[in-house]
């Protein structure tokens, strides 16, 4: 463990803080400053099954895109020579099937904590997720908060899915008048004014854990 974080004494070890990681819904990979990979929790070896976005090529941990990978060469290379790093940074990415992807690159040191080039140590994380509305696949907390029906929060989830009143009408299979009903109860409980107000709300419910299995690798054997 000290391997990837140099720190004088861990509190958990390395096994539970894999766990951990692989606990997350978004890829995480731990990188030293020439972009090696170090490791992927399992929802970022289930990007890199996909060869859409990112590659384990031989280690190196790629972009699809050259010109991605280019640009997280340029992010590293100030810890990789020791200068100050301007601090976490995004870089947006695409899929090669059109879906674009959000890559956030957090420093692990700087200063004189900064080990620039060390062999096996981790410089950087990369957390990398696609660039889309996470609907909670777990919606007690939201349903328990404003006291929901279980209708009612279908309801909720649809239109910020679906959208409108005919397209959410269409997809659960009931009137439109049925839908406003709910629409109306919507509004009181949560204190919305727009339809537009429940992206929000679902956004800020929505839960940062995975509950996707792992897929088989693609390149290598991801770590």
């Amino acid at each position: 463990m000290n391997a990837l974080f140099p720190l004088p004494l861990m509190s958990v070890d390395a096994a539970t803080f894999a766990d951990i990681l692989d606990g997350l819904d978004f890829g995480t990979y731990l990188v030293d400053a020439h972009a090696r990979l170090l490791h992927a929790n399992a929802s970022g070896r289930a990007i890199l099954a996909t060869c859409n976005v990112l590659l384990d090529i031989r280690g190196q941990l790629m972009a699809c895109d050259p010109a991605v990978s280019q640009t997280l060469r340029q992010v590293l290379a100030p810890i990789d020579g020791g200068d100050a790093y301007p601090g976490a940074i995004a870089i947006p990415m695409s899929g090669l099937d059109g879906d674009r992807y959000i890559a956030h690159v957090l420093p692990l040191r700087s200063g004189p904590h900064q080990c620039a080039g060390a062999a096996g140590t981790a410089v950087a994380a990369l957390f990398v997720r696609m660039a889309a509305l996470a609907i909670p696949t777990r919606s007690d907390a939201l349903r328990q908060a404003f006291k929901l029906t279980p209708t009612e929060l279908r309801v909720l989830l649809a239109i910020v899915e679906l959208g409108g009143v005919p397209q959410v009408a269409r997809g659960l299979g009931v009137a439109c008048s049925t839908v406003k009903t709910h629409l109306r109860r919507l509004f009181e409980k949560t204190g919305a004014t727009r339809q537009a107000d429940f992206v929000k709300l679902v956004a800020g419910y929505a839960t940062p854990l995975s509950d996707r299995r792992e897929s088989p690798p693609c390149h290598g054997a991801p770590r």
